[in-house]
């Protein structure tokens, strides 16, 4: 029996795994389909990682984190997990190859997908201008004009921050009028770069092999198509929490999550199921930045560590 599953292999699941096998748990397991490392990987230039100086890639941040956990004991499952259950004490996990392995605590890290737009090159430009991460992609746009896409409080509070950067924001929104808090929409309001543009929707992102040049959006009463010259694109629609393995066969699922589908968790990534954890974009307020998910990671793994300790000590 494993004395701990991972069920994810990004920053928070990779953490997870070197806090636990080098505290002391003898069998554990990261459950990741593909090659660990995340979502980060598919980043083109990482500046904020802290004693990381100059630029570098996602894929080269992340590229040395597997090989330092498996030093400590931490085995990879190259398999998808399709479901976290429990009975009594032990967990079982359902694997995509067929086999249930079973252990006697989880962390899940299986994170959060951010929702595209579906607006024409948001894809083929993504990375190269179109974003889903002010706080990581920003930076590179300082003094630049830029278009936010959104109007909830996570597309509101990212203009705002965005509009300390860049010296204009254009804040494109489908509705009349915005749905986020009233104080972050007054804020909004009162903050002279940001031009807020309603009615609207983006019809084409457009560049070269440099990146993106402009943005082209509809207005949805008149079809009116006006032509916006940025180089960046910031796109806040939403998350899709990868939540499936929590779901169990009625429907429910095996701990307890938010409206958004986020997991809740205390300071010490506990869940509503005993020794059950969560951690990284997968829980409720996630700062989404690869630093906090490693810090979910190691505080998961230590709670773990003592959950295994004095629930299974001989």
């Amino acid at each position: 029996m494993l004395d701990c599953a991972i069920v994810g292999g990004g920053p928070a699941g990779l953490t997870a795994g070197l806090y636990t096998t080098r505290g002391g748990l003898g069998n554990v397991i990261m459950y990741e389909k593909g090659l660990p490392g995340g979502q980060i990987t598919q980043s083109s230039e990482i500046e904020n990682y802290p004693g990381v100086t100059g630029e570098i890639t996602g894929m080269d941040l992340m590229q040395p984190w597997p090989e330092q956990c498996m030093k400590f004991g931490l085995k990879h499952e190259m398999v998808e997990v399709l479901q976290v259950s429990k009975d009594g004490d032990v967990f079982k996990i359902k694997r995509g190859d067929g086999k249930v392995d079973e252990a006697r605590s989880v962390i899940v890290c299986t994170g959060s997908v951010p929702k595209r737009a579906g607006f024409k090159g948001e894809d083929e430009f993504f990375g190269r201008g179109v974003s889903t991460c002010a706080t990581c992609d920003g930076f590179f746009y300082k003094d630049k004009e830029v278009a936010v896409i959104g109007g909830g409080d996570t597309a509101l509070e990212e203009s705002l921050y965005l509009a300390k950067i860049c010296s204009k924001v254009y804040l494109i929104h489908r509705r009349d009028k915005y749905r986020a808090a009233p104080n972050t929409i007054k804020r909004v309001e009162n903050t002279p770069n940001i031009e807020r543009i309603y009615n609207s929707i983006p019809d084409e992102v457009y560049g070269d092999n440099m990146g993106v040049n402009g943005i082209k959006i509809r207005n949805r009463e008149t079809g009116e198509i006006t032509d916006i010259k940025v180089p960046g694109v910031f796109v806040f629609v939403g998350n899709n929490v990868n939540n499936e393995v929590l779901k169990q066969d009625d429907g429910t699922f095996l701990c307890e999550l938010n409206e958004q589908g986020q997991v809740k968790v205390n300071l010490r990534m506990e869940t509503s199921l005993e020794g059950l954890f969560a951690a990284g974009d997968i829980r409720e307020d996630a700062p989404k930045q690869v630093v906090c998910a490693a810090g979910d990671g190691a505080a998961a793994a230590l709670s773990a560590i003592s959950y295994v300790d004095e629930k299974f000590q001989d």
